[in-house]
């Protein structure tokens, strides 16, 4: 069972050994991998600038809402 085992991480390990070499080797899947880390590091800077925009906006949206001292703003009439 163990010699199974054994042979069965060798093989494993050979195998991820060979296809990252294979990888490193190979430009137009490097070049893939290129595109998708740029491509999520786009989306992260357009999440940063959108909530940086954003965040002043409903900031001043919730203080209207509560007023300045957090009472509320929008009073009820009495009857």
């Amino acid at each position: 069972m163990i010699q199974k085992l054994n042979r069965a991480s060798a093989l494993a390990y050979l195998k991820a050994t060979m296809f990252f070499d294979d990888l490193k080797k190979d430009e137009a899947g490097l070049s893939g991998v290129v595109v998708a880390v740029l491509l999520i590091l786009i989306a992260v800077l357009a999440i940063v600038a959108l909530w940086g925009g954003l965040s002043e906006w409903l900031s001043d949206m919730w203080d209207k809402i509560t007023g300045a001292n957090g009472t509320g703003a929008i009073k009820s009439k009495t009857l």
